[in-house]
């Protein structure tokens, strides 16, 4: 995980941005030894959460990932309102902002299965490992089942201790 990281996750938690990481990023947070290349971020759709996340993300410069040079990318609250998952590129990494998960997951369905951890020096609301696991499998992706096991394995180690 790069720094980049760091200062994605800084800039929502200084603007108070409600969000919930899911993905690699969370699955290292619990103690997994997983690479993970983006962060991934379940947001709350609110008019006011969208204002604070444009403004915290704006100095990195976000655009769309894999998108065609030069394609017209507007980054501001309408951009969001219009759509609900965004692949970004930013000047800290790649960064994936999730409005709904696979499984029909979002923000506010997520909220009551959050824990608070340490990633970076930064306290952030992460998936607990068991919802972490569900939504690895409702993903069903190659990559998401084969980190299965490993995060499988984290909690049961936990529960048996």
């Amino acid at each position: 995980m790069g720094n980049g990281f760091a200062e994605v996750l800084r800039r929502f938690s200084e603007a108070q941005v409600d969000f919930v990481v899911i993905g690699g990023v969370a699955a290292v947070a619990h103690g997994a030894a997983t690479v993970t290349y983006d962060l991934d971020i379940v947001y709350e759709r609110s008019p006011e959460n969208l204002g604070r996340m444009v403004e915290a993300m704006r100095p990195l410069k976000p655009y769309l990932r894999d998108a065609p040079e030069g394609l017209p990318f507007i980054w501001d609250e309408k951009t969001l309102q219009r759509g609900l998952n965004f692949t970004l590129m930013t000047t800290a990494g790649a960064v994936d902002l999730l409005g709904e998960v696979a499984g029909g997951s979002t923000y506010g369905e997520l909220k009551d299965s959050t824990i608070t951890l340490r990633i970076f020096g930064i306290d952030c609301p992460c998936v607990s490992l068991e919802k972490l696991i569900q939504l690895k499998r409702a993903a069903g992706r190659p990559k998401d089942l084969a980190a299965l096991a490993e995060i499988e394995a984290l909690r049961d180690a936990r529960s048996d201790g």
